[in-house]
């Protein structure tokens, strides 16, 4: 069978993940239900509050704690039924990871320190390793200080050489826990670009991160909260929630599919629920009398429709339907609901509405001509 981009399976898979601790005072639910795909090539950050579960997570991928109930793939590899000595062999061909506190061997020298995993996985030949533990120093610019021991270096320069470490057995996936949490803005930045230019090549990037600025350039930004993965998507559309707000409304999104071409939402329909696109793209549609219909409009995933009719008339002021490219997933929620969320922001409220207004006069503009 060719494996097209829909059949290609995930790097990582995660399904129905549980994650339970034994505390004095009884059971704490660390992860509830995570369902978490990241595709092969992708940068990916990783945000939330102090105890919200980040770590419980790249736990569960890294294949340093099991779920207690669910599954855990990557790479194709099921960690979730592996054995200790199965997960260390499979950590040092497949996973690069990246500490806050870099955790550099002290008594050894940065370039003893890249050499040491390849030492560990029989990779490659004595010679070879040197040589590859020189380039990779080389690509991160450590190539002057790779005899000095890591006390020698600064913060920076010691993120660089842990990176560099990360990279000794070419794994497809490397990891990052706070990478740049104890860095200044100039050298984190540094850092992230050394991200990006891994992902550039075919690396795939995971990062958990406070700073959300840096967060947002990553490819997507999952946000975990209580334990819980916020939907991507209304995160997008609604970004000034809270994280606890986010969470509450992806308790209450209702997932629809339409073909492709399907009609969504009719023209002077009545109407009650916002929606966001979540997958593939919609069409916003203007009838003319005696005219053909115009597409004013195509929203791909993360943008909404419905604002307008919430603040105006709930009548619907164009029709929405899919985009003959193929099918789409959109997300729902109620003006009821709706209402009640932005209640506890009025800061989303005046910035959906600004939206909405906009909206509003571009249609009859359009209409007008």
């Amino acid at each position: 069978m060719t494996l097209t981009p829909q059949t290609i399976p995930p790097m990582i898979d995660l399904r129905n993940v549980d994650k339970f601790y034994a505390t004095a005072a009884g059971d704490y639910h660390a992860l509830k239900n995570i369902d978490l795909q990241i595709n092969a090539g992708e940068f990916v950050s990783v945000i939330g509050k102090s105890g919200s579960g980040k770590s419980t997570l790249l736990n569960m991928i890294t294949g340093i704690d099991r779920p207690t109930q669910g599954e855990v793939f990557v790479n194709a590899a099921p960690l979730h039924t592996m054995s200790e000595n199965e997960l260390a062999v499979w950590r040092g061909g497949n996973l690069g990871i990246i500490f806050q506190f870099f955790q550099l061997l002290p008594a050894l020298s940065v370039l003893q320190n890249v050499i040491l995993p390849m030492d560990l996985a029989g990779k490659y030949s004595r010679r070879e390793r040197r040589e590859r533990a020189a380039h990779l120093l080389e690509i991160v610019g450590l190539e002057e200080h790779q005899h000095k021991l890591p006390s020698m270096l600064s913060g920076g320069q010691q993120q660089r050489a842990a990176v560099a470490r990360a990279l000794a057995n070419d794994p497809p996936l490397i990891i990052a826990d706070e990478p740049t949490g104890n860095l200044d803005s100039k050298t984190a930045e540094s850092i992230f670009t050394l991200f990006n230019d891994l992902v550039t090549e075919g690396k795939t990037v995971v990062i958990v991160t406070h700073d959300s600025s840096l967060a947002k350039r990553a490819h997507r930004t999952t946000l975990i909260a209580d334990g819980e993965i916020v939907n991507e998507f209304i995160e997008k559309a609604l970004p000034t929630l809270t994280h606890d707000q986010l969470l509450a409304a992806t308790k209450q999104l209702k997932p629809r599919h339409y073909e492709a071409g399907a009609m969504i939402l009719t023209e002077g329909k009545h109407s009650d629920e916002f929606y966001i696109v979540s997958k593939g793209s919609v069409e916003v549609v203007l009838p003319r009398e005696n005219q053909s219909d115009v597409v004013t409009l195509e929203l791909g995933a993360g943008k909404y429709f419905g604002e307008i009719e919430f603040f105006h008339e709930k009548q619907h002021r164009a029709s929405i339907r899919a985009s003959e490219s193929g099918a789409v997933e959109v997300l729902s929620i109620g003006y009821d609901q709706l209402n009640e969320l932005l209640n506890q922001s009025e800061v989303t409220r005046e910035a959906l509405q600004r939206v909405a207004n906009q909206h509003e006069e571009e249609n009859i503009q359009k209409r007008s001509r």
